[in-house]
């Protein structure tokens, strides 16, 4: 990235920190929390303590930072490096990301740009113009993406409230600012759980590590009356109200099992697993040392906000979450696939020069889509 380009975003991503302070907040135990932020074209800097709100706005208005960081982690000493922060616990966060879901509506909206010439290409694997094989994949979401993510973050809360007893009141819901969403547990029994119990736990929600025996089915004499009722909880609930459908179908349908036999019955569960489990980014879960994007603060991918989704059926991100001003820009876009914010749309553009809104060029920029002319 250039650095008129650079200084553009600084000056949007300053006057949005500037014009909404109401949305950026500092979390609860704030004095026990690790706050981190990057620059455009920089490294993370990270340690950092903060007392409350005034200090994170002063932060922000004088660093302008591309994105802002926050731990879900509680420490004695946040601001001393890791191995003398004294760690007691973690929030959960979990991130459901459209890119991890394999949709195929991806191939409609990803492009690929060459790092050695900036060519544009749909090919996946090397440049068309200088067949270089470094290449970074370019991707505008679309709606089918967010609605993807959304079944998935909808999977995941009947797990958490129904299998795994936390309290509703204690999760929230956030878009990420780019592709998907973040959900946090607070306060639960998980609180304290290292990265080997967390991981557990996400091979619980994923509905990884399946074996047959968990659900009636032997290799030798298979038992009818240890196949999961259809009312029961957790992965045998689960599973039963995947391939019974109903009570009624119950009987025939293990029979039918049954007499397939023990090993398409593992084939079975192994291709039901993204059905029945919550497609969770696991590494994110597990990690009890991360900082994730801040609330209210914007991403450097996409120029959109993470912002908290209280209704999230009716949530539309490239509207909901767009705030950069209108003012416009002349840039010289190269963005060959049609995107829609705030109710409008834009593109497809072939290396060519438009005026288009700041929230739109950022946009685009952030995509590296785009150039100021």
């Amino acid at each position: 990235m250039q650095n008129k380009e650079i200084k553009f975003l600084e000056e949007s991503f300053k006057k949005y920190y500037f014009d909404h302070f109401d949305l950026i907040h500092v979390p609860k135990r704030t004095s026990e929390r690790e706050f981190g932020f990057q620059k455009f074209n920089s490294g993370m800097i990270r340690h950092i303590s903060l007392k409350d709100d005034k200090e994170l706005h002063l932060l922000l208005m004088q660093n302008t930072p591309s994105d802002v960081y926050c731990s879900n982690a509680y420490y004695s000493f946040p601001n001393q490096p890791m191995n003398e922060k004294d760690w007691k616990e973690a929030d959960l966060i979990f991130d459901i990301d459209a890119k991890d879901l394999h949709l195929d509506c991806r191939q409609h909206h990803s492009v690929t740009k060459c790092n050695e010439c900036n060519q544009i290409s749909n090919t996946n694997n090397h440049c068309s113009k200088c067949n270089s094989t470094k290449i970074e994949i370019k991707s505008l979401p679309c709606k089918h993406c967010i609605d993807g993510s959304k079944k998935e973050v909808v999977k995941l809360l009947n797990i958490l409230v129904d299998d795994l007893d936390v309290e509703k009141h204690n999760i929230e819901i956030y878009f990420s600012g780019n592709e998907g969403f973040h959900v946090y547990a607070y306060n639960s029994q998980f609180q304290e759980l290292g990265s080997r119990e967390r991981s557990e736990l996400v091979d619980y929600i994923m509905f990884r590590g399946t074996i047959p025996e968990t659900f009636g089915m032997k290799k030798l004499k298979p038992n009818r009356s240890l196949f999961p009722e259809f009312n029961e909880k957790g992965w045998r609930g689960r599973l039963s109200k995947e391939i019974f459908g109903s009570k009624s179908k119950r009987s025939k349908i293990i029979s039918d099992l049954i007499s397939d036999g023990y090993s398409n019955f593992q084939k079975r569960l192994e291709n039901l697993s993204t059905s029945i489990g919550s497609q969770i980014d696991p590494n994110v879960t597990m990690d009890i040392h991360r900082i994730f994007r801040l609330p209210g603060s914007l991403n450097s991918k996409s120029g959109l906000s993470k912002v908290l989704c209280t209704d999230l059926q009716k949530f539309d991100p490239y509207s909901d979450s767009s705030f950069l001003n209108e003012n416009t820009i002349e840039i010289t876009a190269n963005c060959p696939i049609e995107f829609k914010l705030k109710n409008k749309k834009f593109g497809p553009y072939y290396e060519e020069q438009t005026t288009v809104p700041t929230f739109a060029a950022v946009y685009m920029i952030c995509k590296n889509l785009a150039r100021i002319s």
